[in-house]
């Protein structure tokens, strides 16, 4: 995490501003000022997440652009608290809720997440998927797709709307942007993507090659608004008041980062995630729609609070690799699966792997990140959704 930055640097301004306030008490009467009229409006945002947010001042991103806008029309510098979004829901426990900032742009606009604690403005744009493809090619929906090559993210609702559909040839990527380059290689014939970072790509990069037709359906698309902690309603209130003002200058910014737009197209429902918005699709928070499974607990249930609690941080931080609400079609990393491969052994393979971690396969040791109660709040949410092998 960077530190928090201003325009004019915090420390420089809070000795500036004492220097003005002590000679304007000395000059002429003290004027009623509202309490937050002097303070920077502070902005969470990823210092390295374009077309969203940088902290490179000559393109600060859409997200950024935006906050620019919100304080200029509010009569408040902007200040900035940098925090990396992958890490999902975490990051806005830990800057807006914090309290390191007073609001965090392109969060869902729904109280699914994490509401009541998080409070939402009205919504300034809609976000999602987009299928991406050689310009002149007929796209459309779902059976628009039968044999083709399709490259779809790791983790993705695309990736599971598809999992199903034996005529359509899935490319797994980690990434949109190795989705746009597997489209580029010619080792797929359309990128099923995350929209923003799809036009951003193929306005930076592609030179405008491919066209680009948004999506819509459950998972697939989504209200974009500013979080606040629910402590600032009255600051929402005044940027719900603004926004109105602003829709012509989002909607110019929105072109300036290829930000793609049109009419959807509709797909049909599939086990689907919503990322914050804050990121580009997997690599940042996902919430996501229960999917029935045969639980095969321990003989005493889990405690509801210890799983709302475990499935919230596992959606947060591990839902990136095995999937939200631990939904995954590959089965080598499908947690659900975690009673049938190990039985009486499943707890303690659980608390060797998040402790110490699996290098040589790319999972991370986390005992430096979660307590231990709360990695038993996760395997008591993992409990609840374990099956049997359909093999």
């Amino acid at each position: 995490m960077r530190p928090n930055h201003s325009a004019i640097g915090a420390s420089r301004y809070r000795a500036i501003a004492g220097l003005l306030a002590c000679a304007a008490a000395l000059v002429a009467p003290a004027l009623p000022l509202h309490a937050d009229e002097a303070q920077p409006l502070r902005l969470c945002a990823d210092p390295t997440n374009l077309p969203f947010s940088s902290d490179s001042p000559s393109q600060p991103g859409f997200y950024v652009e935006i906050g620019q806008a919100l304080a200029q029309a509010l009569g408040r510098p902007i200040a900035y608290d940098w925090y990396k979004s992958y890490f999902g829901k975490r990051t806005v426990r830990v800057t807006l809720l914090g309290k390191q900032c007073d609001a965090m742009i392109g969060l869902p606009r729904s109280e699914d997440f994490m509401g009541p604690a998080v409070i939402f403005s009205n919504s300034f744009a809609k976000e999602g998927y987009a299928l991406v493809a050689a310009k002149g090619q007929v796209l459309g929906g779902i059976d628009r797709l039968r044999g083709k090559r399709v490259a779809v993210q790791f983790a993705s609702t695309p990736q599971n709307l598809l999992a199903s559909r034996d005529d359509i040839q899935k490319v797994t990527v980690l990434s949109p942007e190795e989705g746009m380059q597997a489209l580029d290689q010619g080792r797929a014939d359309v990128a099923f993507i995350w929209a923003p970072v799809a036009g951003w790509l193929n306005k930076t990069t592609y030179n405008g090659r491919y066209q680009i037709e948004l999506t819509e359906g459950e998972g697939l698309s989504w209200d974009a608004a500013i979080g606040f902690a629910k402590t600032s309603a009255e600051l929402r209130d005044r940027i719900d008041a603004v926004l109105p003002q602003l829709q012509k200058t989002i909607g110019e910014l929105a072109v300036k980062y290829g930000l793609p737009s049109g009419a959807p197209v509709r797909f049909g429902g599939a086990p689907a995630a919503v990322t914050t918005g804050t990121g580009t699709g997997a690599d940042v928070a996902q919430v996501a729609n229960v999917v029935a499974t045969e639980t095969k607990g321990d003989a005493a249930a889990p405690h509801d609070d210890a799983v709302g609690a475990g499935k919230e941080i596992f959606n947060g931080t591990c839902a990136h690799c095995h999937g939200p609400d631990a939904v995954q079609s590959e089965r080598k990393i499908d947690l659900r699966l975690l009673r049938h491969r190990y039985g009486d052994d499943m707890r303690e393979k659980f608390w060797t792997t998040v402790h110490e971690g699996r290098p040589t396969k790319g999972m991370p040791s986390w005992k430096e990140v979660f307590t231990d109660d709360q990695f038993d709040s996760i395997f008591s949410f993992l409990l609840t959704v374990q099956s049997e092998s359909n093999d």
